[in-house]
């Protein structure tokens, strides 16, 4: 029997139906029989009607007994609403929550291949710097800073050292032990994955590297992680100019590892669009999500991009065996 996806709707005032229906629509017969929706049956179903989809919803309570079916399957999660594409935050922020947990529990079982969740407005988690990816983190009880998120496609991946993290807190929070950390799961991860090492490029911190005066973050901190991760026989390099390390020098590696979120999410997108995912290491099971946000302003539009939601779905359907 193959392995169930997960897929989470999310945030209610989305476009998520949207990519989801989209996705669908391009799916083959077999991967739409393995995919079960974490959403609310009755919120699908007038949002789809608002957006003129037709598409056939049915209910399911138990994702490992139920029938096989082609249809859309919903896992159904309490929302109250009026408008179904004008969720109030508060009711929208404990049907996040609801969701959330109930894809953490159902992922736990071997027969789950991973979760995939639908973007999310961070606001509705509540928690100051908080994102998916650390919701995720505590409810796997990761060690701290043991969670890595990494940004890929098929031509390059980008990791940020920190992830929802205001600019003011980045150089305190930037160590040499948090570095070779990440470092060496990135690593490991990329060589189960690929059963190769990977060629780890490294981002400094400051503009041209503050010019690598002695006070700086790049000599006293991550130059010294560099040469201890280069003893451990780990193929690095840096720390790369980041003004620079994006208009070629980037191609000379597999991964690119910032200091922080849109030191290289930035210049990721900018290169790649929608051809991206974005994955979440050191978690119980396998967790990917588009790279774009919510997209509040295409609502009702029907004009936004399924590619990176469909990369994610073949993404777990193919590692997640």
């Amino acid at each position: 029997m193959k392995k169930k996806i997960i897929l989470v709707s999310g945030d209610p005032n989305s476009i998520n139906s949207e990519i989801i229906y989209k996705s669908w629509k391009t799916l083959s017969k077999k991967i739409r029989k393995n995919i079960f929706i974490i959403s609310n049956y009755k919120l699908l179903k007038d949002q789809y009607r608002k957006l003129n989809y037709k598409i056939k919803l049915t209910l399911v309570k138990d994702i490992f007994n139920e029938p096989a079916s082609t249809n859309l399957k919903i896992l159904d999660v309490k929302i109250n609403y009026k408008n179904s594409f004008n969720v109030p935050e508060k009711q929208s922020s404990r049907f996040i929550y609801k969701s959330l947990n109930l894809a953490h529990k159902l992922s736990l079982n071997k027969k789950v291949a991973g979760i995939i969740n639908c973007p999310i407005n961070k606001n509705l988690l509540k928690k100051k710097n908080i994102g998916v990816t650390e919701f995720l983190a505590s409810k796997c009880l990761v060690k701290k800073d043991s969670e890595v998120m990494i940004i890929k496609n098929s031509k390059l991946m980008v990791s940020p050292l920190t992830t929802h993290l205001d600019v003011k807190y980045i150089s305190k929070k930037i160590s040499k032990k948090l570095i070779i950390k990440k470092v060496k799961i990135i690593n490991n991860w990329y060589k189960k994955i690929f059963k190769r090492k990977p060629k780890i490029g490294i981002l400094g911190l400051n503009p041209h590297n503050a010019e690598l005066r002695q006070d700086s973050e790049e000599r006293k901190i991550i130059i010294p992680a560099i040469d201890k991760l280069k003893k451990n026989g780990i193929l690095i390099n840096g720390p790369l100019v980041s003004d620079t390390a994006f208009i070629d020098e980037y191609k000379r590696y597999n991964i690119i590892v910032g200091m922080y979120h849109d030191q290289v999410l930035s210049p990721f997108k900018t290169l790649f669009k929608f051809d991206a995912i974005n994955l979440t290491l050191g978690l119980k099971y396998i967790r990917v999500s588009p790279d774009h946000g919510v997209g509040v302003d295409k609502i009702l539009l029907k004009k936004s991009n399924p590619e990176s939601l469909l990369k994610c779905i073949q993404h777990v359907d193919k590692v997640g065996r």
